[in-house]
């Protein structure tokens, strides 16, 4: 029976979502990274470690671009984003998402029968779940009842159905989510609806309406843990739909953001709404060519993209500020980008495609610099680099944000030393690099300085800022700052041809392997092979630093060539050599073949990198490695169509050859097509609108031109 009624709902759903023509978010595969790589094959070593690898940690459920409310399972508190494809009970559809084992706010779960605080998840099968662009869908086995969620921008949709004759219940795990709870309430507020709020990572308040009356709401507990439980009037209606909205300000908010978004639509609507909106997102890229698997990885990874950073702000502009006050500054109020992670590419993406949530995220940025962080730009886990991200925007025609206000934090970031601003940066003004301690043994996991990618990250950091001192005229800063943009040489040991560490005094470290991995021993989550070739914005002077461009060469190969010596990881995974895909250090290494007459090497191996590393394992649902918010994603998506930010401070794009035979990109209102002539992996010539390009890199502003863009192979 219920079997039966799956099949009845899979086809109703058919039935809704059948057109006559493939749809783009039909291409799209939200369980794409969400399962986790075991086999050594695919990890590059042994697993010895009793826990997971770093899966791409993303989630199935439902979204719109950027919203606040990412409806999604619970398969596992505390794991990445919550759902992992192996697990096989499902906990709850808590409301916000990530991917950095956080947020998770407000589970909740429908059950029948006596309840156990301590041991109420229900199991599912992959038989009895789909997912799709704004809805997601699974059968829980251990209550009988099938679920269907979608979303607007700041409202999520619950639509259950329940055995007949069962009593209708809603548990709401309210105490639990990826981060610590301080504080939590929950209360009816009339026969049709509740409220409360739970404070972990950001107070999110709720205003929840039923279909059904509500007869009480209970708080049970064990010794272990505690829960809500909504009970709901028996009658013969089997199916329950609630309409939640949600504020980070107040559950007036909350109910007025649901009023606005969702209070008049039935679960249909706000399900076809979602897909027209990831219909109108998806189809600014369109592709020609290439196989069914390729595509589907192409739409799935630019789907991924536009996950994060997420909305903040109500429907009436209202926010909660860095400092605890409720403002509105008429813009709309994201959380911060994964600057680590994005800076490299996704935040690029997103303001080709979606500019007017770019310029949002740098007005928050900017408000939370100034308000909270003593004039600091806000930075993320390791780096600076909200400067890059401000730089690239502005520079491909984001101007609608005030510069000066902006370029004023990243200077004191640059410049100041302080709490909120760069760490270490008073050793990095006075040597042009960062020491690292002397020692001996360091685990794969550890914390130090991480000085060696800290350094040459600063530097083109400076570089990115020197950039905006010389859009607004400070030519002292601009000198400052571009010698300073020279930094990452200080570190190169001509003598291994590898960045390596210093300590204090000068000497280069000691005890160096080149192939041991860190985490934050000179190099951040990298070994050296991986932290080789980096600085975007010097590529001419990088390589001058070797005594040939053959010499070059043979370190790239042998970068790509050397195997990895089974070193065991979580973060570390899909091996090329020593390349390591799977996390993000070296993702523009590849392209340093370029500057040595060696193109066609470096697309071989982006090639090898886009057939092997987007859907591994058993069930062809895994990345080589963390998505972090969308950057693992982005990196296709570019490279997929034929372009990537090498420098994304910089307004333009290394060319290399598409992995589609046609691709037609929606930019500013115009149009621009990239053509690929020939299967070969060597470029021999370019042209844009019929005229030759001489270099390898083509500009923005050329490409806002809505021209043809031809790459000839051989």
């Amino acid at each position: 029976m219920k079997n039966y009624i799956f099949v009845l709902l899979l086809t109703a759903t058919f039935l809704v979502s059948c057109s006559t023509t493939k749809q783009l978010t039909d291409y799209v595969n939200p369980f794409l990274g969400t399962a986790t790589l075991w086999e050594p094959e695919d990890l590059g070593y042994e697993r010895t470690w009793d826990v997971r690898t770093w899966g791409a940690e993303v989630f199935p459920g439902s979204s719109l671009p950027n919203a606040m409310v990412q409806l999604s399972p619970v398969t596992q508190f505390r794991s990445g984003a919550g759902y992992q494809y192996e697990d096989t009970i499902i906990y709850g559809f808590a409301h916000t998402n990530k991917g950095h084992w956080n947020l998770l706010h407000i589970p909740m779960l429908p059950i029948t029968g006596e309840i156990n605080p301590s041991d109420y998840a229900s199991k599912y099968d992959h038989k009895n779940e789909s997912a799709q662009p704004g809805y997601y869908q699974v059968f829980l086995e251990r209550y009988g009842i099938n679920a269907e969620l979608t979303s607007t921008l700041r409202c999520g949709y619950h639509k259950y159905l329940f055995p007949k004759k069962s009593h209708k219940k809603l548990l709401i795990d309210i105490t639990r989510s990826n981060n610590r709870v301080t504080d939590w309430n929950i209360v009816k507020v009339d026969d049709t609806s509740f409220s409360g709020f739970q404070n972990a990572e950001g107070k999110m308040y709720f205003f929840a309406l039923a279909n059904q009356e509500i007869v009480n709401i209970e708080q049970i507990k064990d010794a272990n843990h505690e829960v809500s439980v909504v009970n709901f009037k028996d009658n013969n209606e089997n199916q329950l739909e609630l309409k939640i909205g949600f504020s980070f300000v107040s559950v007036e908010n909350a109910k007025m953001n649901l009023e606005k978004e969702m209070l008049k639509k039935s679960f249909v609507q706000v399900r076809n709404e979602a897909d027209k909106t990831w219909e109108s997102l998806l189809s600014k890229i369109k592709v020609t060519g290439g196989s069914e698997r390729e595509k589907g990885i192409f739409y799935s990874t630019l789907y991924r993209s536009f996950l994060w950073p997420a909305l903040r702000s109500d429907v009436n502009g209202d926010f909660t500020d860095d400092r605890g006050e409720i403002v509105n500054e008429g813009f709309h109020y994201y959380t911060n980008p994964s600057f680590w992670d994005d800076y490299r590419n996704k935040l690029v993406l997103l303001g080709m495609l979606s500019p007017d949530v770019t310029i949002d995220i740098i007005k928050s940025i900017i408000d939370k610099g100034e308000k909270s962080r003593g004039g600091y730009m806000p930075t993320f886990f390791h780096g600076d680099h909200a400067s890059v991200f401000v730089a690239g925007s502005y520079l491909r025609g984001l101007k609608d944000f005030d510069l000066e206000r902006a370029y004023n934090l990243l200077l004191k970031n640059a410049t100041v030393p302080g709490r909120g601003g760069r760490p270490y940066l008073d050793e990095y003004i006075e040597k042009g690099w960062i020491a690292e301690k002397d020692t001996i043994n360091v685990p794969t996991w550890d914390e130090y300085k991480a000085a060696v990618t800290k350094t040459v990250e600063y530097a083109y950091d400076d570089y990115a800022t020197a950039l905006l001192a010389k859009e607004l005229g400070d030519d002292a800063n601009y000198k400052l700052l571009m010698d300073r943009s020279s930094n990452y040489k200080n570190l190169f040991d001509p003598s291994t041809g590898f960045w390596r560490g210093r300590i204090e005094n000068g000497e280069w470290i000691k005890d160096f392997d080149p192939y041991y991995p860190y985490f934050a021993y000179m190099y951040r989550e990298a070994n050296a092979w991986q932290s080789l070739f980096y600085a975007p914005h010097d590529p001419e002077g990088m390589i001058a630093l070797y005594p040939t461009k053959k010499s070059v060469e043979q370190k790239l190969d042998s970068l790509f060539t050397e195997p990895w010596r089974k070193y065991e990881a979580h973060n570390m995974t899909g091996f090329i050599g020593n390349y390591c895909h799977g996390n993000q250090p070296d993702h523009s290494i590849p392209y340093t073949y370029y500057f040595i007459d060696k193109q066609e090497k470096a697309q071989a191996v982006l090639d090898s990198i886009m057939d092997r590393f987007y859907d591994m394992g058993e069930d062809k649902l895994a990345y080589s490695g963390m998505d972090d918010a969308g950057e693992m994603s982005s990196w296709y998506v570019f490279n997929a169509i034929g372009l990537y930010t090498y420098s994304p401070a910089d307004p333009e794009y290394i060319i290399s050859v598409p992995l589609f035979n046609r691709v037609e990109f929606t930019l500013n209102n115009n149009q621009f097509t990239i053509t690929k002539k020939g299967n070969g992996k060597k470029i021999k010539e370019i042209t844009y609108g019929g005229k030759k390009i001489d270099r390898w890199f083509i500009s923005h502003d050329l490409l806002k031109e809505g021209k043809e863009l031809m790459i000839y192979t051989e």
